[in-house]
């Protein structure tokens, strides 16, 4: 009989699911696991995170872009956990973003809560939903399509 997944992924799960490293690894934590249907991302926005030397020096201002990277970092995880691809090597890709919109500033001292669902998966091609919150503040939302895949060799 197999473990049941996990209903938490620590840093260390999320690097065995995740290929991505500092500085473009932006998520720390997911909780909530629902395997095929949701969770919850965390990421703790740091003032001596790289993107903040340039984007703004004077109003450092975690760029909204990196916002949906997190979310589908974390929909990256999910499908994992849903999966049991840790230690697998498969790779995902961003097919297509709709609707994402950005409704409030995310900076230094921040804690992004990255909420996800699944609206359509099973196979290689999953899609999400997902919104962005820093405390009760919906910061940024949006749907997006990922495409999974196992690197050849």
């Amino acid at each position: 009989m197999s473990e049941p997944a996990p209903t938490e992924a620590d840093i260390a799960l999320i690097q065995r699911i995740l290929p991505h490293r500092y500085p473009f690894l932006l998520v720390d934590k997911v909780r909530d696991i629902v395997p095929g249907t949701s969770c919850t991302g965390i990421k703790n926005v740091t003032f001596n995170e790289p993107q903040f030397q340039g984007h703004f020096p004077q109003v450092p201002v975690f760029p909204g872009v990196l916002v949906i990277e997190a979310m589908a970092q974390t929909a990256a995880v999910l499908v994992g956990v849903t999966l049991d691809l840790a230690d697998k090597g498969t790779l995902v890709y961003f097919m297509g973003i709709d609707g994402a919109k950005f409704r409030r500033k995310v900076g230094p001292g921040d804690v992004l809560e990255l909420r996800v669902t699944v609206t359509r998966g099973g196979g290689k091609v999953w899609r999400f939903d997902g919104q962005g919150f820093v405390g009760p503040d919906l910061v940024a939302e949006a749907s997006f399509t990922a495409m999974m895949d196992r690197p050849k060799g």
